[in-house]
């Protein structure tokens, strides 16, 4: 009876040694596939008897053992779409299913998978080399807000034109300007003839439209020091190039604070003393210390802002109580250290990157960078618990748990790709041993014939 037992033993050995060498010719094979994880193979002893002082060796069963946490090599491309997870995590993909009416259909089912060599399909949708489309949340260009859940598409996208409603600028005002006047009058303040053109901090008139006509222009830029230049757009998408110039319109004593008044040339295509200059509508008041104490706000706002004849519209000057100051210059001059504002032209979608927390991003013609979709990412808390499918991916299962979205501390790579954690020398030297097992098995079937053999001639 022993020697059935041990065929039947010897038997299971074949099977399991050639279950082993079936995952190590499949991993060998996918060495060179995007995101593949090998599959080890485990052994586990079936005991056929366990009695005291007579326990045997049974068979044996082989069962595979999945490397889904094990990470692979990332490599570069050159394909801005192409992705790696660098950590833990899968890519959340679903299978096309048709086109109806011009519409791509997807299956709805999640798979999960690590190959990352996405790429745009004829009509813009991110679709890996085995067939699964990436999901995730697509986001409107000019609102950043999401406007589906489901496949990225990355298509040749156009951005709108976005007018200039903010201008942030941040800036140390001198305390003695070193205009062109001051060098002869030894004055740095701005006392026009026709006071109309100022605001003082607590002027309570409509500020709108004051201005420095065209004939007095040079004498207010000779009692005056240039201030910030920036583009502003109209909504339109039209540039507008605002050029400033700041007034010092009264000193700061022991009961008056010092005033600043800020001008903006009406007409960009002449020099600054054949321009009218208007008033941006705001007294700006520092105290002895060189302290801004008005507006207060942080805040302020120039009404129908028009250069060339073109209105931009209202457009609001952001600066921080702490980064606009007055504090003493030996040039004499404005040192700006923040001046961006809101504003761009429409602009053609030119490239796309991936960044490190999992959003995908446009960079546009007219120089904005905006985020065009974020990538659909899943966590498990057994990885290797998933059920391995066709073409890299991965189904979820009750030994994975539910499917946890984020990164989590991974992050992505973009321009790159996850290569197979399959190594072949480390293969190589499985197969050595998994034939020397599987030839030690065959020994062991031709042994137990050959006793079988001589107890049956005991008889003859």
């Amino acid at each position: 009876m022993d020697i059935f037992t041990a065929l039947q033993t010897a038997v299971s050995g074949l099977k399991a040694q050639s279950y082993a060498i079936d995952n190590i010719s499949g991993n060998i094979a996918n060495s060179q596939t995007t995101g593949y994880k090998r599959i080890d193979t485990s052994f586990v002893d079936l005991l056929a008897e366990q009695t005291p002082k007579h326990e045997v060796a049974g068979t044996v069963l082989a069962q595979s053992q999945l490397t889904n946490t094990l990470q692979g090599n990332i490599a570069s491309t050159s394909i801005a779409t192409n992705m790696a997870v660098n950590g833990n995590g899968f890519f959340t993909v679903q299978t096309k299913t048709g086109d109806a009416n011009g519409q791509s259909t997807f299956s709805g089912t999640p798979q999960y998978t690590r190959r990352g060599d996405f790429s745009p399909d004829k009509d813009g949708y991110l679709v890996n080399g085995g067939g699964g489309y990436l999901q995730g949340q697509n986001y409107d260009p000019a609102t950043g807000q999401v406007t589906s859940t489901g496949a990225i598409k990355i298509a040749n996208q156009t951005l709108a034109a976005k007018p200039t409603t903010s201008i942030t600028y941040g800036a140390n005002l001198p305390t003695s300007p070193a205009t062109t006047a001051s060098s002869t009058s030894k004055s740095s303040l701005y006392a026009p003839a026709d006071t109309t053109a100022l605001v003082t901090a607590t002027d309570g008139t409509a500020s709108t439209g004051r201005q420095v006509a065209a004939a007095d222009a040079a004498t207010f830029v000779d009692n005056s020091i240039s201030g910030p230049a920036v583009t502003a757009y109209t909504a339109s998408g039209a540039p507008v190039s605002v050029n400033t110039r700041w007034a010092k319109i009264q000193d700061a004593t022991a009961d008056k604070p010092a005033i600043w008044n800020l001008f903006y040339a009406a007409d960009s295509t002449v020099s600054a003393d054949k321009t009218a200059w208007t008033n941006a509508g705001t007294g700006f008041t520092f105290d002895s210390a060189g302290q801004l104490t008005q507006p207060s706000a942080g805040k302020a706002t120039i009404s129908n802002l028009t250069v060339d004849g073109t209105n931009v519209g209202n457009v609001d000057l952001v600066f921080d109580r702490t980064t606009l100051t007055q504090y003493a210059a030996s040039s004499g001059a404005v040192t700006t250290n923040t001046l961006t504002q809101n504003g761009y032209a429409a602009g053609t979608l030119n490239a796309v990157s991936v960044s490190a927390d999992g959003n995908i991003v446009g960079s546009f013609s007219n120089g904005s960078s905006v985020t065009l979709a974020s990538v659909g990412i899943a966590r498990f808390v057994n990885p290797d618990g998933l059920k391995p499918e066709t073409n890299g991916t991965y189904a979820q299962t009750v030994e994975s748990g539910v499917p946890l979205t984020g990164l989590n501390g991974a992050t992505l790579v973009g321009a790159s790709v996850e290569a197979s954690n399959t190594d072949i020398a480390s293969e190589f030297s499985k197969m050595i041993v998994t034939q020397q097992a599987y030839s030690a098995n065959t020994k062991v079937m031709s042994t137990a014939q050959t006793m079988m053999s001589d107890l049956l001639n005991i008889i003859r």
